[in-house]
């Protein structure tokens, strides 16, 4: 009896932390893709337009990878965990074409299509990522 009521307890802690973790992704998402447009932005002052968003792009993605570790999944950054996070956004960026093209292919408006892709590109990359990161 004791067995399982500790089982539950553990149930409920790890999806009260999986729901933490979640919460912290998207303020994490947030906070990178603000890196990214400041620095986008800041650069484009000076270089040229796509050079300046390659970089920002390239520094929100280390950003992102070191906030990921410590904020979100609250772990040491290794060489491990980048290879998982660089192949998660592998992943998720195929997956943001193939649903954006269904999504024109079924007549979603160009302009709605994006959110539909990014709110279930989103919960397939915090699982892969909960994968990655999993103790």
């Amino acid at each position: 009896m004791n067995s399982l009521i500790r089982d539950k307890a553990k149930a409920l802690k790890d999806g009260d932390q999986g729901k933490a973790q979640f919460v912290r992704f998207i303020l994490n998402g947030c906070f990178s893709a603000s890196v990214h447009y400041i620095v986008y932005y800041l650069l484009q002052l000076a270089i040229e337009v796509n050079t300046a968003y390659a970089t920002g792009y390239i520094v929100s993605f280390l950003v992102n990878y070191y906030t990921t570790c410590r904020f979100t999944f609250r772990q040491q950054p290794t060489w491990k965990h980048f290879v998982g996070f660089s192949g998660s956004h592998a992943v998720n960026f195929g997956l943001h074409i193939v649903l954006f093209w269904l999504c024109m292919q079924v007549g979603i408006h160009r302009l709605v299509a994006p959110f539909i892709v990014m709110g279930i590109a989103m919960l397939i990359q915090f699982t892969i990522l909960r994968w990655v990161f999993r103790k």
